[in-house]
């Protein structure tokens, strides 16, 4: 019999090929750079911390950085900020407080630090000095109770259980050099707010076998 080369047709591998690429063009989130950066101390807990979190970075000069996640929860916190502080938040700029990651700048500095643009707050976060925590102004505290206040306002409306793992959890994560003083401010700010349950994120090692 006649010998023929085999044939494969490429179509529809190149057209899933397209599709993939086209998928993960149209879903990828791009992570935007976060302020500042920590080297944690290490341990061997391997909890792995809930996805709904509010976090305070604290590094190694003792500047203090908040995070919150939820878009909705930011939004009702940015508002309940500028309520207490006598501050009128703008739709753009409470929009771009919604989306943007941890921040240390003081609430007189909140406004222009959302109006500026990508390169002006590198410079605003290389600058400041942190979220105030003085004992005579501590803006932490008030970001800490706002911040819980208004997750737990979005969690009732979503009907989540408050003692669930789905509902809001505290951690901390500072820098392996920092001061423990420092740190030490942060968790008694928590504890003054009669928040005792929070995580101390650290970086994973082996353990001793």
């Amino acid at each position: 019999m006649p010998r023929s080369s085999p044939s494969l047709d490429m179509t529809p591998m190149v057209d899933l090929a397209f599709l993939l690429v086209t998928f993960f063009m149209l879903t990828t989130k791009f992570r935007a750079a976060e302020p500042v950066v920590v080297d944690t101390p290490s341990s061997t807990s391997n909890i792995i911390l809930p996805e709904n979190v509010m976090l305070i970075t604290v590094d190694t000069a003792g500047r203090v950085f908040y995070d919150i996640t939820g878009r909705d929860v930011r939004t009702a916190l940015i508002d309940r900020m500028g309520e207490l502080y006598q501050t009128k938040f703008t739709p753009d700029q409470v929009k771009r407080f919604s989306v943007m990651t941890m921040f240390g700048q003081p609430m007189k500095n909140m406004k222009a630090y959302l109006d500026a643009n990508e390169k002006e707050r590198k410079v605003m976060d290389e600058s400041t000095k942190g979220i105030p925590t003085d004992s005579l102004e501590n803006e932490l505290a008030n970001w800490i109770m706002e911040g819980y206040r208004a997750s737990a306002a979005d969690g009732a409306n979503k009907g989540i259980d408050p003692k669930s793992d789905k509902a809001l959890r505290f951690a901390i994560k500072a820098d392996g050099k920092t001061n423990y003083a420092k740190v030490k401010k942060v968790i008694k700010t928590f504890k003054e707010r009669e928040i005792y349950r929070f995580n101390l994120i650290t970086n994973l090692e082996e353990a001793d076998k």
